[in-house]
């Protein structure tokens, strides 16, 4: 399979394509704070809604605007979006030793369940991109409200090969 002969870059460059994701859109910060932090050999992600082109995708509650299918785009896109912080901030994906915590915020109605599916919209990314170094924790939470009526927010903690320190 010609697959697992690419880079994690190569990979997430190829998703990006086929998905029609701007994935070198901006990563603006709307507060004061930071959207990654570096400390050691851990990369901290700050919490990353589905944006693009300094426009939301997916905005609404899930189970009352928006599908599942909708809230996985949503959160797919939130991963790729911290991916591409990463290569920013290291140059490679291919540096990522392991994915080692992912919170997955949902906005949805009380009666919404399928907290685990929408989640999944962002660990297919992880996987997909990173390979075995995309295994990683999760906790997907439902919420009454996200920022700038987000569908989903995601965050995660990365763990970094110690060539990279």
């Amino acid at each position: 399979m010609i697959e697992q002969k690419m880079s994690c870059d190569e990979r997430f460059i190829a998703l990006a394509k086929e998905l029609n994701y701007d994935i070198y859109g901006e990563n603006t910060v709307g507060g004061r704070y930071a959207p990654l932090v570096r400390h050691h050999d851990e990369i901290y992600i700050s919490g990353l809604v589905p944006r693009m082109s300094g426009k939301m995708q997916y905005p609404g509650r899930v189970g009352l605007e928006l599908s599942l299918t909708d809230a996985q785009a949503a959160a797919s896109i939130s991963a790729m979006r911290g991916l591409a912080l990463i290569v920013d901030a290291i140059g490679s994906l291919d540096k990522i030793k392991s994915l080692i915590r992912v919170t997955v915020y949902v906005k949805c109605t009380a009666d919404f369940v399928d907290l685990s599916e929408v989640a999944n919209g962002a660990s297919d990314v992880f996987s997909h991109v990173l390979g075995d170094a995309g295994k990683h924790t999760r906790t997907t939470v439902g919420v009454y409200q996200l920022p700038k009526n987000a569908a989903v927010e995601v965050d995660m903690i990365v763990a970094l090969r110690p060539s990279v320190l």
